[in-house]
Order: C-alpha cells, then sequence, then structure tokens
C-alpha cells in the first residue's frame, strides 16, 4: 500500500522543467493586431520592479493557446475592441520571485495600487500568491479588452492584479457597467476555448492545454 501511495504521488507530481524555448511562441506573429503591456518585464505591477525571468515584454505561449487567443482577437475586433495582454507565460523563476518577496522587507511603494488591504506577509496564506502557476504550463494569460477607436482599456472595477475581493469577476461592489465589461471578456475568451478563474477577472487558461503538469523555467528573452 504504501508503495501504491508512493507511485501515486509520483504520478502527479509537476514537471519543473527548464524546456526548449522552441515550444514557446509569440502569438503577435500569428496575430499581430495584439497588445500588449507586459507588466512584469517593469516596475508597473505589484513588486515594484522587473520579475526574476522576464528580460524582455514579450506574450509567449504555447501554440495551442496562440491559436485560440487568435480566435478570441477576431472576436473582440468585431465588437470594436482589441485584447490587451498583461502577462502570457511566465517563468518558474518568477514565481519563486514571487514567493520570496512576501517574506521579504523591501519597500513596498505599490502597495496602495495593488493590495491596500493587505499585509505583504498575508498573500501566500490568502491565496494571492501560491508557489507554482498556471502560467508557467505556457496556456494561461492575463487579459483585459481596450477600445479599438480611443485606445483606452475598458473599465473593469479594478486594476489588473488587485488583490482583493473586489477582483472576483461577479463581485457586486463593482459598477454595473464594469461588471458587463468583465462578463464580456468572459463571454469572449470562454467562446475561445479559455476557462475563467472566478477570482481574478483577467485570468483565463486554456481548457486543453498542451502541458497541463509541466511548469516551464525558460527565460523571457529576445
Amino acid at each position: 500500500m504504501r508503495q501504491l501511495l508512493i507511485a501515486l504521488l509520483l504520478t502527479f507530481t509537476p514537471v519543473i522543467a527548464h524546456g526548449d524555448p522552441s515550444l514557446l511562441v509569440n502569438p503577435q506573429v500569428r496575430t499581430p493586431s495584439l497588445l500588449t503591456d507586459i507588466r512584469y518585464a517593469g516596475s508597473n505591477n505589484f513588486i515594484g520592479r522587473p520579475v526574476a525571468g522576464y528580460q524582455a515584454p514579450l506574450c509567449l505561449l504555447s501554440e495551442a493557446a496562440s491559436v485560440a487567443l487568435s480566435r478570441a482577437q477576431e472576436r473582440a475586433q468585431s465588437r470594436g475592441l482589441s485584447l490587451l495582454m498583461y502577462d502570457c507565460y511566465r517563468p518558474q523563476r518568477a514565481v519563486d520571485d514571487f514567493v520570496d518577496w512576501v517574506s521579504g522587507t523591501a519597500p513596498e511603494p505599490t502597495k496602495i495600487a495593488y493590495y491596500p488591504s493587505l499585509e505583504r506577509s498575508s498573500l501566500i496564506e490568502l491565496g494571492y500568491i501560491a508557489s507554482q502557476s498556471g502560467h508557467s504550463r505556457a496556456s494561461t494569460v492575463d487579459v483585459t479588452l481596450v477600445d479599438s477607436a480611443t485606445g483606452q482599456p475598458l473599465d473593469m472595477g479594478t486594476p489588473w492584479d488587485f488583490f482583493d475581493p473586489m477582483s472576483h469577476t461577479e463581485s457586486d461592489e463593482i459598477e454595473m457597467g464594469a461588471r458587463n465589461n468583465r462578463f464580456l471578456l468572459r463571454e469572449i475568451m470562454t467562446a475561445s476555448g479559455f476557462r475563467p478563474y472566478y477570482a481574478e477577472w483577467w485570468h483565463f487558461t486554456l481548457v486543453d492545454e498542451p502541458y497541463p503538469e509541466t511548469y516551464f523555467d525558460i527565460v523571457i528573452d529576445e
């Protein structure tokens, strides 16, 4: 019995893979109209500095996720909108950087913008940060909608990566217009093959992701 249990645990142990960079593609090559603002490559994020593993502000994904994202962009454009990507593939070392930051003592210049009601030390316990992320499997995206005519992101009620129950897709603490914008984003993404995450209106994972148990640690660079 003990040997069987060990075998089962090994079966479900996620693989951390440095991996082959050719497994990742830039969806903007297939769909040039996609917009990006890869926040973890700069300082406009909850840590307030570039995150480990982001040496270039690129959106990289599995080929399957890239194809699905192209479908989502077509649906957005049919409504006079565009997708704007905040994060795509995320190296495991970036996730490790998040975890180390939670227990660190570095200044917190973005607390008011990203986690005003919480202490940094509580972010893992409360589930906002984890030691592994679906983003590292290369088929998860953080995305919003932009008005193609004005170039302005739609009002979603909270910023991206805002650690608060208000970021739940169906939160009733935000105005109806923002809720409707969240529902529209969800409609576009789910119709294109992604599943939503209830607690983050911006977070979507490909339903049939090709690497469901592999967490890549390929550095994002040019």
